[in-house]
C-alpha cells in the first residue's frame, strides 16, 4: 500500500466558511445559554465530520479501478457510456450519503480527455435514474495503457453544487483528489468490457483504498465502432 501525494487540508477546503460560520454561531449562543447553543454545536460537529477529507493508502498492482469516493456500491452492470460514443461498458455506482467522506479522487492514472457537465434535476442519487437525470459532471481519461475510463459525479437529492477543479488535458494519478460534492450524492464509473469488478452491489467503500475493478490487459475494447 502506498499514500498518494495529497497536498490538502484533512479538512476540505470547501466547508471552511460553512464550518467557521457555525463555530461562530455556536460559541456566541453559548455566551447566551448553553441550552440554546445545542443544536448549533450539533451542526458544527455535523459540519466537521462532513467536511473531512483524510488522507487514504492506495493498492499497489496493474491495471487496477480505484474507489472514485466514499460510500456504498449501488450499481455494477453492463451499459452504455453516453460520454463516450455510447460505449458498451461495465458501470459501477458508489452512493455518498451525508455522513461519508465527500471529495471525489481520480480512479486510474490517466489524462483527461473531456470533461462535460450537465444541469439537470436532484433524484435521491441511489436511484439508477440519476445517473442521467441528475445534475451531473462527466470527465473522461485515457490511461498510458490506452484504456478510456469515464468518472461522473452527480448531484442527489440535497447536493446542490458539483465542484471539479481538473481541466481537460491535465494528467491525474489514481487516487488524486479532483472534485467536490456537497451532500448526498454519487459518483459512477464506466469501464472497458473486459474489466473485472472486484465489488458486489452493498459493498461499503472507502475512496482511493477499495479497488472497484481490473481493467483487462487490452485496450482493443475501448474505442467504439464509429
Amino acid at each position: 500500500m502506498k499514500i498518494p501525494a495529497y497536498p490538502h487540508p484533512l479538512i476540505a477546503r470547501e466547508g471552511w466558511g460553512i464550518l467557521a460560520i457555525s463555530l461562530v454561531l455556536a460559541i456566541a449562543v453559548s455566551l447566551w445559554s448553553w441550552w440554546a447553543a445545542v443544536p448549533f454545536w450539533i451542526f458544527a460537529l455535523f459540519a466537521l465530520q462532513f467536511f473531512r477529507d483524510p488522507a487514504r493508502p492506495a493498492p499497489e498492482g496493474e491495471h487496477l479501478v480505484l474507489c472514485p469516493a466514499d460510500g456504498r456500491i449501488v450499481c455494477v452492470e453492463e451499459a452504455a457510456d453516453p460520454y463516450f460514443q455510447g460505449r458498451q461498458s461495465i458501470k459501477i455506482s458508489v452512493f455518498m450519503n451525508v455522513f461519508n467522506v465527500h471529495s471525489n479522487r481520480s480512479p486510474v492514472d490517466g489524462t483527461i480527455r473531456s470533461i462535460d457537465y450537465f444541469p439537470g434535476k436532484f433524484f435521491n442519487a441511489s436511484l439508477d435514474k440519476a445517473s442521467l437525470e441528475n445534475e451531473r459532471n462527466a470527465m473522461v481519461l485515457k490511461t498510458p495503457d490506452g484504456h478510456t475510463v469515464t468518472a461522473v459525479q452527480v448531484a442527489g437529492l440535497v447536493a446542490k453544487r458539483i465542484l471539479c477543479y481538473a481541466r481537460v488535458g491535465q494528467p491525474l494519478y489514481a487516487g488524486q483528489r479532483y472534485g467536490f460534492i456537497r451532500f448526498g450524492s454519487r459518483v459512477d464509473v464506466y469501464l472497458p468490457l473486459g474489466s473485472r469488478p472486484q465489488v458486489v452491489i452493498g459493498d461499503k467503500v472507502q475512496a482511493t483504498s477499495t479497488v472497484l475493478a481490473q481493467l483487462p490487459a487490452d485496450p482493443h475494447h475501448d474505442e467504439p465502432a464509429v
